[in-house]
């Protein structure tokens, strides 16, 4: 029976999996040697798998196979075909939300760390439980349409007959599944960049707003995809961009992708900013973006096998790693100009202890400091700050 036989293939690849490499990769690696899989089996498999990670640490009682199939249980909202087969006394149960469907595993009431045990780390605004449970269910797939291209991207989504929902001006949100690539032009068209990540252009537009020169000169400092660097090229249109990575196959992918996205006036140079003078760079800047390496806690949902897998001591490790950046950062920022602090962590000392120490330490001034939301939108969960180095 195919449904005992995918169950069997779940367990083998979770037992195999060391949580070394992004569990995507180790996956799409497996099919390729498995070449016995057909693609509606290659989608049950991955989907238990992602199940069982997506739950983090519940129903430790279990046995493996169970657990699996427990994890499918609670995070499916739609009648499955293959719980329909193996526990079909489940899948006729009366059940109103997902915390009842984890007591009736669980036969005991639901408690959020079993999910995701590092809740004391998180930053205050986080409603604990809200962002435990989150992680159940799969992120939606967003992109951000570029300017003057909105109706072009809408009617070709609409001629391919797929489903979005215009979250805001400009925002849509997609199944997951959806392979966007093949349906628009992307990084010309539309950027794939997750809701909350988008959000961070209201930061730009108000430091836009503050800043006198009409053509500022800014550094995307820990520039990664480029997909902020493309967000500021659109939000700011007169601009003098550099961009720097540590990583120099970084640099070069985004050279493709800037010449897609219309982007030719910038300069790229690679960068370790943790270590102090790294570069030669002397240069001040009207605003320095320091979209900084983190623990990245925020977006589990999209990389649940870290539920599992991550290692506490990592915190302090982003942190300390995190300090030395904002350090080497201070004296590339001009007077009266400005810094935008961005993480995808949930943990206040990757987030708000940053903005602390910067402020006391580093002697910038705080214009605006906050988590932005997305575990009650089926996105990420990120934080960002502006600072500056003139009085508020």
């Amino acid at each position: 029976m195919k449904y005992f036989s995918h169950l069997n293939s779940a367990v083998q690849i979770i037992n195999d999996y060391d949580g070394k490499h992004p569990f995507h990769q180790y996956l799409k690696n497996f099919f390729r040697a498995q070449r016995k899989y057909g693609s509606k089996d290659r989608k049950s498999i991955s989907n238990l798998c992602y199940s069982y990670f997506r739950i983090g640490h519940l129903f430790q009682q279990l046995t493996l196979p169970e657990r699996i199939t427990a994890a499918l249980f609670v995070c499916t909202d739609q009648p499955n075909e293959f719980l329909q087969q193996l526990k079909p006394d489940w899948e006729s149960l009366v059940v109103k939300n997902i915390r009842e469907k984890i007591e009736f595993i669980n036969g005991s009431e639901f408690k959020a760390e079993e999910i995701f045990p590092w809740l004391e780390h998180l930053s205050p605004p986080i409603q604990k439980e809200e962002f435990a449970i989150s992680h159940l269910l799969q992120p939606d797939l967003f992109i951000r349409l570029r300017p003057g291209k909105e109706k072009t991207v809408k009617s070709k989504l609409k001629d391919s007959g797929i489903e979005y929902n215009e979250i805001s001006a400009g925002t849509l949100a997609l199944k997951n599944s959806v392979a966007i690539d093949k349906l628009i032009n992307l990084d010309e068209e539309a950027v794939v960049q997750d809701y909350s990540s988008q959000l961070t252009g209201n930061y730009l537009e108000e430091i836009r707003n503050k800043i006198s020169n009409p053509s500022p000169v800014i550094w995307d400092a820990c520039s990664g995809s480029g997909g902020k660097s493309i967000l500021c090229y659109d939000i700011f249109k007169k601009l003098s961009l550099d961009v720097s990575d540590i990583r120099p196959t970084i640099l070069h992918n985004l050279q493709s992708r800037f010449h897609t996205a219309g982007i030719s006036n910038y300069h790229s140079f690679e960068a370790d900013l943790s270590i102090p003078n790294s570069t030669s760079n002397t240069k001040k800047y009207d605003l320095v973006i320091a979209d900084v390496p983190c623990s990245g806690s925020g977006t589990w949902g999209r990389t649940p096998e870290q539920l599992i897998y991550f290692d506490e001591k990592q915190i302090e490790w982003y942190a300390n790693l995190q300090k030395n950046i904002l350090k080497n950062l201070v004296r590339n920022i001009q007077p009266n100009s400005f810094l935008l602090y961005i993480t995808c962590s949930t943990f206040k000392i990757e987030n708000e202890e940053q903005v602390e120490f910067a402020n006391q330490t580093l002697g910038l001034n705080v214009v605006r400091s906050e988590i932005i939301p997305g575990y009650n939108k089926k996105a990420d969960t990120m934080f960002a700050a502006i600072l500056t180095t003139s009085p508020v």
